[in-house]
């Protein structure tokens, strides 16, 4: 049987986040996108503790007005992490109105847009405090592609996306995160739905399919299994035509 040895995972990976700022960031602060969820909030909790409170600087990012923000300033002055606030409200429903007054915009296309806009503004703020961006993805999100492309999918570095949705609770626990936010449901914020609202299954079923192999309901298998094949490229880097200059 599976068993997630949480204290082993913590210190291993925080000794790969300070081996990565050793190589690619000596010095540099981390940057961060502050949801107020659980991913977000543990992701900040290792990098404090790799890295030390002063080299974490977190940005909060509502969309004009933003019912849960107070789980973001909690989790901000629970760590004691430097934060600041960008509200991306203008800059999205400026980019919408443009693209809908050329092309009718999408439903997918609207919803995607702000994660998009948000990463655009994490990477304005990280290079102007010559920081390093951390993505905040987990692996049973990405299992199934359940994240932005080149938005909430990208970053420089990525601590969480070896970690299940249920590791990544254990780890909140053990580094002693408020409960309210590690057990917080989990939602994109934009649609108004919980994930599992709009994947259909429950971390809890896609975790023990991914960890262990029990597989859940046959109808629930195949949608995952369906996911999984058609997002497998969001985990890879772009192709590119493979052009030989000195091929005969």
């Amino acid at each position: 049987m599976y068993h997630f040895d949480v204290n082993r995972a913590i210190e291993d990976c925080c000794r790969w986040i300070q081996d990565w700022f050793a190589e690619n960031g000596d010095g540099c602060p981390a940057v961060l996108g502050i949801s107020g969820g659980k991913d977000s909030s543990v992701c900040a909790a290792l990098l404090v503790r790799a890295l030390g409170v002063h080299r974490v600087i977190g940005v909060m990012m509502p969309r004009g007005e933003q019912p849960d923000i107070d789980d973001s300033q909690l989790l901000c002055k629970h760590l004691g992490i430097t934060n600041v606030t960008v509200n991306v409200g203008e800059a999205v429903d400026a980019v919408e109105r443009a693209v809908a007054a050329v092309t009718p915009i999408s439903v997918q296309a609207k919803t995607n847009l702000p994660p998009r806009i948000r990463m655009t503004t994490l990477y304005a703020v990280s290079q102007s405090v010559n920081g390093r961006v951390a993505n905040t993805c987990n692996l049973s999100e990405d299992w199934v592609g359940y994240s932005t492309r080149w938005g909430d999918s990208v970053g420089d570095f990525s601590p969480l996306s070896q970690f299940t949705v249920t590791e990544v609770k254990a780890i909140g626990r053990a580094l002693g995160l408020p409960e309210r936010l590690v057990e917080k449901a989990p939602s994109d914020g934009l649609c108004g739905k919980t994930d599992e609202d709009n994947l259909g299954f429950t971390y809890a079923e896609l975790d023990l399919y991914i960890r262990e192999g029990i597989e859940p309901a046959p109808e629930k298998k195949a949608l995952i299994d369906r996911k999984h094949k058609m997002n497998l490229f969001k985990l890879k880097m772009m192709p590119a035509f493979p052009f030989d200059p000195n091929a005969e």
